[in-house]
């Protein structure tokens, strides 16, 4: 066997090269880059309502209207929103004692609860642990500091991600057209069907999320009220949010708002919920969920949640929100090629036309 060329090793050598600096340029710029896969995401999920309101009134104007409300609609829930959660916390934070009380002469009056209580005295922690709570909050500068400051970042990468998908939204169809004729007929054609399928998938996922996520905060706020929780409204919100979240987003919002009520209505109100929660869970995952994504792309189980871990791992609650629909646009684009390659191989030849038949001289 002869050895590589000189050329050869060299043009290998640069490959490697090449390929080690755009991997080490990527991860330089993955915040960046992941603001572009958000407001393209954002780009798409908009281009619905956009689409619907531009049968009546001009694209611009629709545009400017749906964009308000994106930005709107935050700042109206902040507002009504903001003070009472302060209100109730201070009010959360001056009763926590008498809450931890509660609890604690409640397992004194239960002979098994009594028990556990004298192994591990629990009741006693809690009780300590929730009067020293009303003196933490005047040393609490530095956290407030760090959420101030994770605040203004928050807010610029909005505002960054707002104005890349608003960009996208109004010169984003034309960008596709303009590479798609730059194709062949056949291939421009394909994978124009692609990317129709796949914003079709984004905009039925994200309406279907954001009506998901309103039924659990709804019927949240409605059990919390009959229980007579105080913070019914701001724990409703979190529900929403926290449910817009794939596979664990449930869980953990069930678990917030399930501390809130250990405090305030122990135990009846506990055990309420947490069976409501065990029973509402179920019935959204096979009841509800099923019903309103079914015009989405279907996405198998175990794919959704290694696509959450791994999007939530990159990403953080953005990529465990926005994992679903890339593995649904993932799982239309390798369709497509597969459909392309079977048709390529199977294909039969074409037949050569047949010969015409040599004409007779008149007689």
């Amino acid at each position: 066997m002869q050895p590589a060329a000189p050329r050869t090793v060299v043009r290998i050598a640069l490959v490697i090269v090449g390929v080690a600096l755009a991997i080490y340029v990527t991860y330089l710029l993955r915040r960046p880059i992941s603001w572009l896969i958000v407001a393209a995401f954002l780009a798409v999920a908009l281009s619905g309502p956009i689409a619907f309101l531009s049968r009546r009134m001009k694209r611009s104007l629709a545009i400017v209207l749906v964009y308000l409300g994106v930005v709107l609609v935050p700042l109206l829930l902040g507002a009504l929103l903001i003070p009472p959660v302060v209100t109730q916390a201070e009010e959360l934070v001056d009763r926590a004692p008498g809450y931890a009380a509660d609890v604690n002469d409640f397992v004194n009056e239960n002979g098994t609860l009594r028990d556990l209580e004298s192994d591990y005295n629990l009741a006693g922690e809690l009780q300590e642990q929730a009067g020293e709570l009303p003196g933490k909050i005047g040393s609490a500068a530095g956290t407030v500091q760090d959420i101030g400051v994770g605040l203004v970042n928050g807010i610029f990468a909005s505002v960054t991600i707002l104005i890349l998908s608003l960009f996208m939204v109004a010169g984003g169809r034309g960008w596709v057209e303009a590479g798609l004729r730059t194709q062949p007929s056949e291939r421009a054609e394909r994978l124009g069907r692609t990317l129709d399928r796949i914003a079709v998938a984004i905009r039925n996922y994200v309406g279907g999320a954001l009506l998901q996520a309103g039924i659990a905060a709804v019927l949240t706020f409605i059990l919390l009220k009959i229980l007579g929780v105080p913070f019914a409204g701001p724990l409703a919100v979190i529900t929403f949010f926290f449910d817009l979240i794939p596979v664990v987003g449930a869980t953990i919002g069930a678990v917030v708002v399930g501390v809130v009520v250990l405090f305030v209505n122990f135990p009846v109100g506990l055990i309420v919920w947490v069976i409501w929660a065990i029973v509402y869970q179920q019935l959204e995952n096979y009841v509800i969920q099923p019903q309103i994504q079914r015009r989405a792309v279907a996405v198998q189980p175990f794919v959704v949640l290694v696509s959450v871990l791994f999007g939530s791992t990159l990403f953080g609650v953005a990529g465990a929100i926005l994992a679903v629909p890339v593995a649904a646009s993932l799982q239309i684009i390798l369709a497509e090629f597969w459909k392309y390659g079977r048709s390529a191989s199977v294909s039969p030849q074409s037949p050569a036309p047949p010969a015409a038949a040599p004409r007779q001289a008149p007689a």
